[in-house]
Formats: C-alpha cells, sequence, structure tokens
C-alpha cells in the first residue's frame, strides 16, 4: 500500500535533512519506506499490509507538516497518537487577492510575530504560516481553540478580542485538567 503527498520543492530538503537524517528517523519511527522525487515534490510512502496503520497516516502527516513549514522537530510529535494536524488556506477567507492575502497573513503573524507567539501560547498548539496554509499541530482542546483563534482573525476579529477569547479557552482547559486529576 502506498500514501501520496505532494509538497513544494523548497521544502524536500528539510524532509530528507543533513545525510538523509530527517527522511530515515521518519521510516524508522513509522515502518514505512519514504521515496521522494526531488525534482517535482512528490513523496510516496509505502508500507506494508493491507490496513492503513497508524504510524503510516502518522508519517503521511508529518510530511505534510514539513511540507507546510513546520520544522521536522516539532512535525515529529504527530507520532503522539494524541496529536493531530489541521491545515487551513487563508484563500478560503481572503480569496484570490494577493494583497489581500499578504495583509491576513500579517495580522496571523503580528509584529514580531506575537500573535502567532500567543495563539501557540494561550492555546498549546504549534503554529507554521506558510504560503496561503496556516498549519496547526496539537490535541483536541488546544487545536480547537486555535483553529478558532486563527479562523476569528481570518475573519476580520480584533487581535484583543482573540487574545481575550484564548484566555478564556486556556481557563477552561486548567479547569477541565483539574477536574479530570
Amino acid at each position: 500500500m502506498m500514501l501520496f503527498v505532494r509538497m513544494p520543492k523548497e521544502r524536500v530538503a528539510v524532509l530528507i535533512g543533513h545525510d538523509g537524517k530527517v527522511k530515515k528517523q521518519i521510516e524508522k519511527l513509522a515502518s514505512v519506506k519514504i521515496n521522494v522525487e526531488s525534482k517535482s515534490g512528490d513523496v510516496a510512502i509505502s508500507f506494508k499490509g493491507n490496513d492503513t496503520n497508524f504510524k503510516a497516516l502518522a508519517a503521511r502527516d508529518i510530511v505534510k507538516a514539513i511540507a507546510r513549514g513546520f520544522s521536522p522537530n516539532r512535525a515529529m510529535c504527530l507520532f503522539d497518537d494524541d496529536n493531530y494536524l489541521e491545515l487551513l488556506d487563508v484563500r478560503d477567507y481572503a480569496g484570490k487577492s494577493h494583497k489581500h492575502n499578504r495583509r491576513i497573513r500579517a495580522r496571523l503573524i503580528g509584529t514580531k510575530g506575537k500573535t502567532r507567539h500567543l495563539i501557540e501560547e494561550l492555546s498549546g498548539a504549534e503554529m507554521s504560516i506558510y504560503g496561503n496554509t496556516v498549519g496547526l499541530i496539537g490535541d483536541v482542546h488546544s487545536l480547537d481553540a486555535a483553529k478558532r483563534a486563527t479562523q476569528m482573525l481570518l475573519e476580520g476579529s480584533e487581535h484583543s478580542a482573540v487574545y481575550r477569547f484564548l484566555e478564556g479557552r486556556r481557563r477552561e482547559m486548567k479547569f477541565m485538567e483539574m477536574g479530570m486529576q
């Protein structure tokens, strides 16, 4: 069986890593074979058996995450079965205007990365903005908070409203953690 991912050519080197270390690490941890076509950016992930196993799907998501701007170290947390990858397309909110796209990406990043950093810190999810895509990695609760905050910014909400939302969600998550113990 095989899974396929297409990635930007400039991210292929990140997937392969120095001396092939990143690719080999993914192959070893997921028990898969990764074939990368450097010129086209096509990646084929092959695995044994007819049933798609969790590790093969995690390997595919890791390749997608690296393709969408995450570092290999940040993407590797997808091997934890509690973490998920979510991709949002900025063009769904901004249309096809390059100028509008650039402005919305700048709103997501913020001055010196402040907004992106606060979304990550308050939600507990990892965030990457690459091209026209916003990538989020986290567990169910942190991913939900980060996704909603990102959508609020994409829809034009003020930064202060998004920060208040995230602070409220953070309090809720802390109460949930305390209640579970």
